[in-house]
């Protein structure tokens, strides 16, 4: 029998928008029996949790055209007690932006790509259309429709942990 498949979610979130998309990946991938999943922010997770998973996914905001300050430091932390020893794990990165979400998208590839990790989707960003202040600071409401597109990343991921395809 072979051993169960780890799939780590990894996110950090202050007004909300983004821990709804990490929980809606999170669902679709307890879809898979035989993977267990793990949802963390990213001040709780630690090089340990990363080693031992088989799939990673990033959730983060875009703040100031780039990935929030906390999965920041989580990388910084991580980063150099993993490095050389999670090569070829397979992730993916769900992005909650206000406009556009495509600089914190390329910051998390670059540390994917000096970890060796292997992208297994486009990076999912989110556009809330929050422009102002006011706005940027409110609690968010992530629609059906960009959840569901959450879930089917997380049920696409493991089921390719389950079948071995990553």
């Amino acid at each position: 029998m072979s051993t169960p498949k780890t799939l780590l979610i990894v996110y950090h979130s202050q007004t909300g928008g983004t821990h709804q998309m990490a929980c809606a990946a999170r669902d679709g991938a307890l879809a898979e029996e035989g993977v267990s999943v793990r949802l963390l922010h990213a001040a709780e997770a630690k090089a340990d949790d990363v080693l031992a998973a088989d799939g990673l996914v990033f959730a983060t905001p875009e703040n100031l055209a780039a990935i929030s300050g906390q999965l920041k430091d989580f990388f910084d932390r991580s980063y150099y007690a993993v490095l050389d020893r999670i090569n070829g794990r397979p992730y993916a990165a769900l992005i909650c932006a206000g406009s556009d979400g495509h600089n914190a998208a390329r910051q998390i590839e670059r540390i994917a790509t000096g970890w060796r990790l292997k992208p297994v989707a486009e990076p999912l960003i989110v556009c809330t259309h929050a422009q102002t202040p006011e706005a940027i600071l409110a609690p968010k409401q992530i629609n059906e429709d960009d959840l569901e597109r959450c879930r089917a990343l997380g049920e696409s991921l493991t089921a390719g942990l389950a079948l071995g395809v990553f």
